[in-house]
């Protein structure tokens, strides 16, 4: 990181190194997603892992921040879900997985906003964004004649995940009889209660365009 980037804090235009407000931020960053999900889903099988789209969202906007993106990209997501509802589209956020292929609880406002049961257990979950993702390939037309089939990234990465583990190094027998040697005592760790910052709590959305609504409580697009 250079020292520019760690001087700046916050959200702030990279052409001109102007700040700007978090609302505003990630109401450019939803609008630059949007085509950025078209363009995977016009790949049969593409999905799009959070740390490329967050940094593709940055690029593309010119809008920079130093915070990690799980601190934001999903407030970046959720206008997204119930605009594409509302307008028609295909479930396109559920093209957005983590590092292991993951849709995770997120997918959760997807259900919701087609007005669906949460799906609580885990695996089935990434089975019904499999799903999802079929439909998005097939809506963008980059799925086989015969309609295709869901992915299996989160198959795959689970698959990686069970690989075997190198054998460990034989353990020294105890004599039979032989006492174990005393443990000392820990100390007690004192855990101070976690702070939580203003940016990660929930975003308020307007009901009418979804788009993220600022301190104020007003909408700049409806209000």
């Amino acid at each position: 990181m250079s020292e520019y980037q760690q001087e700046r804090k916050g959200f702030w235009y990279e052409a001109s190194g102007v700040a700007t407000s978090e609302p505003i931020a990630l109401e450019t960053w939803a609008r630059a997603a949007h085509p950025i999900l078209e363009e995977a889903a016009a790949s049969y099988h593409a999905v799009v892992r959070e740390a490329v789209l967050a940094e593709r969202l940055q690029v593309d906007s010119g809008i920079r921040t130093t915070r990690s993106h799980d601190r934001w990209l999903g407030k970046v997501l959720l206008p997204l879900v119930h605009l594409h509802a509302r307008d028609g589209y295909p479930p396109l956020t559920a093209l957005v997985v983590d590092a292991n292929g993951r849709v995770g609880e997120r997918y959760d406002a997807v259900l919701e906003a087609a007005e669906e049961r949460p799906v609580t257990e885990a695996l089935a979950r990434e089975r019904h964004a499999a799903e999802s993702r079929l439909l998005c390939y097939q809506w963008a037309g980059s799925a086989p004649e015969d309609g295709g089939v869901p992915d299996s990234v989160y198959r795959t990465s689970t698959r990686a995940a069970r690989a075997p583990r190198a054998a460990a190094a034989p353990r020294t027998p105890r004599t039979p009889g032989e006492p174990r040697a005393p443990r000392e005592p820990r100390e007690p760790k004192v855990v101070a209660p976690k702070r939580v910052a203003v940016t990660d709590r929930p975003v308020n959305v307007c009901p009418r365009c979804f788009m993220a609504i600022p301190a104020t409580g007003l909408c700049d697009n409806c209000d």
